[in-house]
């Protein structure tokens, strides 16, 4: 594959671009796990949700 002088300067913004992506899917992963025990935190200790209906009504 003969990408010719630019070849460093491709390849390097292939990695960063794959890092940059890697790093926000980590990031967005660690988010909704954080949201999630959040919310059943708030659940657990009673307070309503703005609809007004608790976990055990919706289900």
């Amino acid at each position: 594959m003969a990408l010719g002088p630019y070849a460093s300067f491709i390849v390097t913004s292939y990695v960063a671009a794959t890092l940059v992506v890697m790093i926000l899917i980590a990031w967005i992963v660690v988010d909704y796990r954080s949201q999630t025990r959040r919310l059943r935190e708030l659940d657990e200790s009673g307070i309503a949700r703005r609809s007004g209906r608790s976990a055990t009504e919706l289900s």
